[in-house]
């Protein structure tokens, strides 16, 4: 990763422009759904259809309303994920395609003495920056590799991303409205709202004690620019090490609570069962579910891609990625003889404890045919990956993952 001051250093001027008079910022008008169909890229997502949003890359297309944009593989051969491939994914049809800087205010209030309503200025001025890597994925990445195949959004590896996220502290914001006593948790929502009655704005709550540990954030710059309007402009909730439900996008309100919030966001929906191996059988469903929270440990290759083709007698290089909620990965193994037996990947160095981590192992193929590959992490609390998994939501994918090439 560059680590040069010119590259940590976020866009000020342009940032503090949208911040101060830019006035309406529309990057995505809202019949520009179906995109245009991108070339193809080598491996599993060259039969998927890959279209093109303002702002972003091609991506490779889910469901257009709203729209849900999934990153092509090859993006993850590389530290941070670029601003322009980073995954979409909205809930609700009703997401913001304008924002006005002039009178967007993000609202705080609840259980405070002093109820805020901040200007996107005096959050960048008036509060100490903080920057962080923190990879942001959803909670149902990798989903269609289940099987069966749970309902939903049918995600291959592509729901996920690395960026280096620049904001403000959300204890010092709730600290400048002084919280009251009793507060239990701390509610958050957007700008999006929803398109019928019936269905509840997304509204997401964390414990009042991990709102305010000095690691969650309200991020107004990613990998040194301003959000994209889809991935959440003007600002985005950073919830590190946990899945992106709770990372809520185009934030728009702050509310601390004294009661735990009770809504289908919360109560229903990204519920996991409640079992440290997030597990459960089709014809045993888990009578206990808690809501979905940190991130699993787990690994994948991003080299080479399904099917890919490969050279006898010439090196390859295994790539790909591990990740965790925050303890570190300590070891990453891979299997070139479909899990009979395991040997150690070189680990690059860690660029901080809510990155992923990428991995290698350099390879010569000896015979042609195909080959299956398996990878498996373990990170510093000794949580591993099992050989099965399976859950109703298809949620928090940890098991053992897999590859294939064809060597020629």
């Amino acid at each position: 990763m560059n680590t040069d001051d010119t590259f940590l250093k976020i866009n000020r001027r342009r940032l503090l422009g949208l911040a101060t008079g830019a006035g309406l910022v529309g990057l995505l008008p809202r019949q520009a759904l179906s995109g245009s169909p991108d070339s193809a890229i080598a491996g599993q997502t060259a039969s998927r259809e890959q279209v093109r949003y303002p702002e972003k890359t091609g991506m490779i297309l889910i469901t257009d309303r709203p729209p849900q944009l999934e990153t092509p593989l090859h993006f993850f051969r590389q530290d941070l994920t670029p601003n322009s491939a980073h995954f979409v994914r909205w809930h609700l049809s009703g997401y913001p395609t304008e924002v006005d800087t002039r009178t967007f205010r993000l609202r705080l209030d609840g259980l405070v003495d002093k109820p805020q309503s901040f200007t996107l200025e005096e959050l960048v001025k008036g509060f100490d920056p903080v920057t962080l890597v923190a990879m942001n994925q959803c909670s149902g990445n990798a989903r269609s590799l289940f099987s069966p195949q749970p309902p939903g959004s049918q995600w291959q590896f592509g729901a996920m991303g690395n960026a280096q996220w620049t904001g403000v502290r959300l204890k010092d914001v709730l600290a400048r409205a002084g919280v009251k006593s009793g507060a239990v948790e701390v509610a958050f929502s957007g700008l999006d709202e929803s398109p019928m009655p019936g269905l509840p704005k997304v509204v997401k709550s964390l414990k009042f004690d991990h709102s305010v540990d000095g690691d969650v954030m309200i991020a107004y710059a990613m990998n040194g620019e301003p959000l994209p309007m889809l991935n959440g402009f003007p600002l985005r909730l950073v919830v590190p090490g946990w899945y992106a439900t709770y990372w809520i996008k185009s934030l728009a309100h702050i509310e601390v609570l004294e009661k735990p919030l009770s809504n289908i966001w919360m109560d229903v929906a990204y519920r996991i069962p409640d079992n440290p191996e997030i597990n459960e059988e089709p014809g045993n469903l888990a009578k206990k579910t808690v809501p979905i929270n940190r991130f699993a440990t787990h690994s994948i290759f991003v080299r080479p891609e399904p099917e890919e083709q490969l050279l006898l007698n010439h090196p390859m290089m295994l790539e790909g990625l591990a990740n965790d909620g925050g303890d570190g990965i300590a070891r990453v193994e891979v299997s070139l003889d479909n899990g009979r037996t395991w040997v150690d990947a070189l680990l690059d160095p860690e660029i901080g404890r809510f990155s992923w981590r990428r991995w290698r192992y350099l390879w010569t193929p000896r015979e042609k045919g195909r080959y299956t590959f398996l990878v498996r992490a373990t990170n510093r609390a000794g949580e591993g990956q099992p050989v099965t998994q399976w859950n109703r939501g298809g949620f928090a994918r940890r098991m053992i993952e897999s590859t294939s090439g064809m060597v020629v």
